[in-house]
């Protein structure tokens, strides 16, 4: 068993009892698997139901728990009722964690639980997110990052595990999609989850489709940028079906957090 994987299994001994943000990705996925194995029924996992998660998202959350065996809970949480949410600030994700994370504190209090973990690992330091200073400011826990494990090694662990999950491509809230100062609603969040999984459907692992009002600019794996320039022809008929008038291909491929490359320093640092 490796170092890291020792402070893990400490870490989430000395919590005791835990309420796991799970999302059915890589990361969630991987610490609840641990947890259970550690806690047993002092384990549980809560899932948020939202337009900003794709419904592919929570059933596969719903599959993946039921396969762990542990007490699974959904909630429904309105971060579009918030107009801080909706007009798309580049703290946005601070208040959508915010919502998610009171909510769920509330929950493992109902429950007789005392934590509340999240599947934050050390890769995302490198990036710009916000939603940290909401769990930061809340009291909930990362017992991934507290361990030091990245989100490559997460992968190779989960794989050891047999955890199907290990390869799955990156997740992110549908709200990621759309440039900062650019109002979220319900219609474009359907708009973006219908193109997506209709691209999805045709092969693509590693999609996103950033939302630029009637512009769709896509992005794919590097591996299949040529692939989905050999297809644009029925990608543009039916992302034009789907209500965009311009479709265009990111030739620079997909890379987590792309909106981000927007901001300037001091609106990353609030």
């Amino acid at each position: 068993m490796t170092a890291a994987m020792i402070r893990l299994r400490q870490i989430l001994e000395d919590m005791c009892t835990v309420l796991v943000a799970y999302s059915g990705g890589v990361d969630s996925t991987f610490l609840l698997d641990v947890a259970v194995e550690v806690l047993g029924k002092d384990a549980m996992a809560v899932t948020a139901l939202s337009p900003t998660y794709p419904g592919s998202d929570q059933e596969s959350a719903r599959r993946g728990a039921l396969r762990l065996g542990v007490r699974h809970l959904t909630i429904t949480t309105r971060e579009l009722d918030d107009p801080d949410f909706r007009s798309n600030p580049p703290d946005r994700c601070y208040h959508c964690k915010r919502e998610l994370f009171t909510r769920l504190l509330a929950m493992a209090k109902e429950e007789g639980l005392a934590w509340v973990a999240d599947g934050s690992t050390t890769s995302d330091l490198a990036d710009f997110r916000p939603g940290s200073r909401a769990a930061r400011e809340l009291g909930v826990r990362s017992p991934l990052l507290e361990a030091g494990l990245d989100k490559p090694t997460v992968r190779q662990l989960s794989r050891e595990r047999g955890l199907d999950t290990w390869d799955r491509p990156a997740m992110a809230c549908l709200a990621s999609r759309f440039p900062y100062g650019q109002a979220i609603d319900h219609e474009a969040l359907a708009q973006v989850s219908a193109a997506e999984d209709f691209l999805r459907s045709l092969g693509f692992r590693q999609v996103r489709v950033r939302h630029h009002g009637r512009l769709a600019s896509i992005e794919v794996g590097h591996e299949q940028v040529g692939e989905l320039f050999a297809a644009r022809a029925g990608v543009v008929d039916r992302l034009r079906a789907i209500g965009y008038a311009w479709v265009s291909l990111d030739l620079c491929g997909y890379r987590s957090g792309s909106m981000n490359e927007a901001l300037s320093a001091e609106e990353r640092n609030g």
